[in-house]
């Protein structure tokens, strides 16, 4: 059985001129140990799924449909006080932006220890020490420097801080919202390849949200890509990056350089992403897609199969 399974999550924000669509529909599962990546243009949906599975949405934010089984359990219904056992000790995430996530004002140790001794009352004080010395480790972060402040710390080393705090009461399910933002190529690798062997080492089930799909590529076993709040791809990681079969999937693709490859022209998806007040009809991409058919206007894609066994597709071509 699934660790996680999403099935039709629709989440809205309310705003003065009506319903932001961030996310309608959105189902997937995420197994024991397995590494699920979404991945799609900025404003897609994406980190609304994220904060929707911990139900720590912004003002305004309201899941209006669906179900969130985490372990057989659905957390839709639950009530903020039943959320807070969940979340670390179930479902952790390392937020966005580790450069504002950190209290400026207490030491990165204290925080990491405040996660535990809220999770786990009956610790003692030096179990603690000992488990934030060993998680800093883990990450690679000289445990003496539990003492230093969130500013003493470099980018990556808060980053890194960050996963050690998720991981601090051994969370089952780890969601990691855009790990690479803000990092140089160099110590986003390292944040990368410590995240792939914690999930290896813990068996670790793992959510990995970017916009770069060599991220995903390396880490993810399945792949779901989004488009203005929908899935419109979702498989095995192999499948979709070998024969992506929907228009923005393959746009996605090519506007990424190949290493190995001949050097080609990189192309871009034209058009901009829609207001998601208002969406468009039926296909979302239907304005910014070059097989654009009749169909696309009136009749919205299901996310069905083909060809290949769990690589689904919702587009009318197939």
């Amino acid at each position: 059985m699934p660790v996680l399974q999403v099935q039709g999550l629709t989440t809205h924000y309310r705003t003065m001129r009506g319903w932001v669509k961030a996310a309608e529909n959105v189902s997937f599962d995420v197994a024991e140990g397995e590494a699920l990546g979404i991945a799609g243009e900025s404003g897609c949906g994406k980190s609304t799924v994220a904060l929707s599975l911990l139900k720590i949405l912004p003002q305004g934010g309201v899941i209006r449909k669906g179900k969130i089984l985490f372990e057989g359990r659905d957390l839709v219904p639950l009530s903020e006080e039943e959320m807070r056992k969940i979340r670390w000790k179930g479902i952790s995430i390392v937020f966005q932006g580790a450069m504002n996530a950190l209290n400026p004002v207490i030491k990165v140790g204290e925080q990491i220890a405040e996660a535990i001794k809220t999770h786990e009352k009956d610790v003692s004080g030096s179990d603690v020490k000992d488990r934030v010395a060993k998680l800093l480790e883990t990450v690679g972060i000289e445990p003496s420097r539990a003492d230093n402040y969130p500013h003493e710390y470099s980018g990556g080393m808060r980053q890194r801080a960050l996963i050690a705090m998720a991981l601090a009461v051994n969370p089952t399910l780890l969601i990691g919202d855009e790990p690479g933002t803000a990092l140089d190529v160099i110590v986003a690798a390292q944040t990368l390849k410590l995240l792939k062997e914690l999930k290896d080492k813990l068996g670790l089930s793992m959510i990995l949200i970017s916009h770069d799909l060599s991220i995903i590529a390396e880490t993810c076993e399945k792949v779901a890509i989004m488009y203005a709040g929908k899935i419109v791809e979702y498989g095995d990681a192999v499948s979709v990056f070998k024969n992506p079969l929907h228009p923005y999937t393959q746009g996605l693709i090519k506007a990424f350089p190949s290493i190995k490859g001949p050097k080609v022209r990189l192309t871009s998806i034209p058009g901009q992403p829609p207001d998601l007040l208002n969406p468009p009809s039926a296909c979302r991409f239907h304005p910014r897609c070059p097989y654009i058919m009749d169909v696309c206007k009136i009749e919205e894609p299901l996310l069905l199969e083909h060809g290949e066994k769990l690589h689904r597709a919702a587009c009318h071509l197939y």
